[in-house]
């Protein structure tokens, strides 16, 4: 949550700085803020809402200087507000701080600090660390990097960092514990940011900062250190990225652009993973044959749309192996003493990598010993440098708050790795992998069908758009496919939704049920053995008089019988399904919230990299 920028180098600051928080937007937009170094003085701009009004802020307020840091906030400790903006300083306007994560006892730290004579101006536990660094210069600290490295130690909690001193005026001072932060190198000039997009078109290299790591970045370069000050040598990686992936590219909003940009993402996928000769290969993601072999038990942990593909995960390997497999919340799985042995494998799902939750629960497997394999979407990502091994989805950047193309290139590679270990394992022979790989070739040109098909579902979703609530019902491999469709509604167009297994809806949700409400039925597949529960399912939903909207493979007549609007699919094999169904519920809930007016890429409340717990 929240994005950070900084800069150091020779040009003015400020338009970097702005243009950096505008590719960082997408992970928080409740306030922003910079502070430049300027006529020897730190200088501050904060404003509530959206970028653009900082923007308006500077265009009538002009503002030249740096080095310089930026913010844009996802609020955590105190509301919305100027107060609460980033950046904040200490009691003296000398230090300037931006910070990402929570700094879990500052209370404490401010109880003491307030006692000692200090002045807060915020409800943040942001403000606290740059009062500590001011009480530690205070208190003798020889310089500020031995202040900064004196209160680094005092806090407990996660943090993103980047600061400012007013008597250092050609340097910044960025630290990490538990939040994202990299430094880019530019051309005698670097920068910070919590995300690569946000510096992309200046860097071509950059530091992944390590846990219990600070950096000190001057025009002429950057040091790093860790918390006992201990020069230590970083590893630089290159960046890959083109930076128009980061671009719009004419469509009106990111999460379109991404939606679009599936059967691209996946056939990519296919590419790398599929040979000439129908085989999965799976070298990258770094785990020996004979360890699938001898394994009995997959743990699979993550967090919200991740979690939904996990579920899938889980359903498909059961499906081809006799594996036990298991998934659970990131948020909960701590929090249940769950029992982990050496044998089993950890599989952690997270587009950014730096999922707080997943994280957190995956350090406890490897605490339990517990072999570790990561699907992710970012290279040097907290979760890809904990992990044993890593299969990377390749999906390029996602700037749109509400997943698309991640989640479908998680569909992807879990039927990869299902098709890797069950060939390994011997429990599927060659004919049927080179059958299912087939069948996967065929589901980038299947959803570009759907795409297609855009301007039906938009007649729909405007037909349906303005009801309270809305139910999305799906069986077995469609069960988390129905509880994605809901979610993605939620999230961008506001109106109430709800994802059930289909069987559970006489269970209770079936109350809900009337002439108003909505209920969109995953029913694809008809030689499918849940095919005729979902039909029935249906009728239940037809006897109750709801507006049926039927998810059904093309020429499917029985189901068009019974739905009020209806969206063909092209057909697949049945355990691939979703990779096709959940495009055409991404492309609904899009044209209704369209409909109802909200920020598609930026809904309220949201931000899309979540580092707090």
């Amino acid at each position: 949550m929240c994005g950070i920028v900084g800069y150091v180098g020779n040009r003015d600051a400020v338009p970097l700085l702005i243009d950096g928080l505008k590719r960082l937007e997408y992970r928080g937009y409740d306030s922003a803020g910079i502070a430049v170094h300027s006529d020897a003085h730190l200088h501050t701009r904060k404003c509530v809402g959206r970028l653009r009004a900082l923007e308006d802020n500077l265009a009538t307020n002009a503002l030249r200087g740096r080095p310089g840091i930026g913010h844009t906030r996802w609020a955590t400790h105190g509301e919305p507000s100027e107060k609460n903006s980033h950046p904040h300083l200490d009691g003296s306007a000398r230090i300037a701080a931006v910070h990402n994560g929570i700094i879990e006892n500052y209370q404490e730290l401010r109880d003491e600090l307030q006692a000692a004579g200090h002045t807060f101006l915020s409800d943040t536990d942001t403000e606290v660390i740059p009062h500590l660094v001011e009480q530690e210069l205070a208190a003798g600290a020889e310089h500020f990097e031995d202040a900064l490295l004196r209160a680094l130690r005092r806090t407990r909690g996660a943090y993103a960092l980047g600061m400012l001193f007013q008597d250092e005026p050609d340097t910044i001072y960025a630290a990490r514990l538990g939040s994202p932060l990299i430094v880019g190198l530019g051309d005698n000039e670097y920068f910070i940011a919590s995300d690569v997009p946000a510096i992309l078109n200046h860097i071509r290299q950059v530091i992944y900062l390590n846990d219990g790591e600070i950096a000190i970045l001057k025009p002429d370069g950057v040091v790093v250190k860790n918390l006992e000050g201990e020069t230590v040598q970083p590893a630089l990686k290159t960046v890959d990225i083109a930076p128009e992936a980061a671009e719009r590219a004419g469509f009106e909003t990111f999460m379109l652009k991404e939606i679009h940009e599936q059967p691209r993402v996946l056939r990519t996928l296919l590419e790398r993973h599929a040979t000439k000769q129908n085989r999965v290969e799976l070298p990258e993601a770094g785990v020996n044959g004979d360890y699938f072999k001898q394994l009995r038990r997959v743990m699979m942990v993550s967090c919200g749309t991740a979690y939904h593909a996990a579920m899938y995960g889980k359903f498909l390997l059961e499906h081809m192996t006799n594996l036990a497999v298991e998934t659970d919340l990131g948020s909960e799985f701590r929090y249940r003493s769950p029992r982990l042995e050496q044998d089993t494998l950890f599989v952690a799902v997270s587009q950014s990598g730096e999922t707080a939750d997943t994280l957190a629960s995956l350090r406890l497997a490897r605490e339990k010993n517990c072999r570790v394999l990561s699907i992710c979407n970012v290279p040097g990502s907290s979760m890809v440098r904990d992990s044993d091994a890593v299969l990377y989805t390749e999906a390029g950047p996602e700037i749109g708050v509400a997943s698309t193309k991640a989640y479908t290139a998680q569909l992807m590679a879990f039927a990869l790795l299902s098709l890797h270990i069950a060939r390994v394992r011997e429990e599927i022979t060659e004919e049927q992998e080179r059958e299912r790989i087939a069948s996967l070739a065929g589901i980038p040109d299947a959803i570009h069908y759907m795409l297609e098909r855009a301007d039906h579902i938009r007649a729909i979703a405007d037909k349906h758009h303005d009801g309270p609530s809305a139910l999305y019902l799906g069986r077995r491999f469609n069960y988390p496919t129905a509880l994605e469709g809901a979610l993605k509604n939620k999230e961008i167009s506001y109106q109430h939704a709800e994802g059930y297994a289909a069987g559970e809806m006489k269970h209770g949700p079936i109350a809900l049920i009337n002439e108003y409400m909505p209920v969109v039925c995953i029913c694809t597949k008809t030689d499918d053995e849940v095919y005729e529960k979902m039909i029935s399912n249906m009728k239940e939903v037809e006897a109750r008089h709801g507006r049926i909207i039927a998810i059904a493979t093309d020429g499917d007549r029985h189901a068009a019988s019974i739905a009020e609007d209806i969206i063909y699919v092209p057909e697949t094999r049945e355990e691939y399904s979703p990779l096709i169904n959940v495009v055409a519920l991404q492309l609904l809930a899009y044209y209704a919230a369209q409909a109802r007016g909200t920020d598609i890429d930026k809904p309220r409340n949201l931000a899309k990299s979540v580092t707090v717990e």
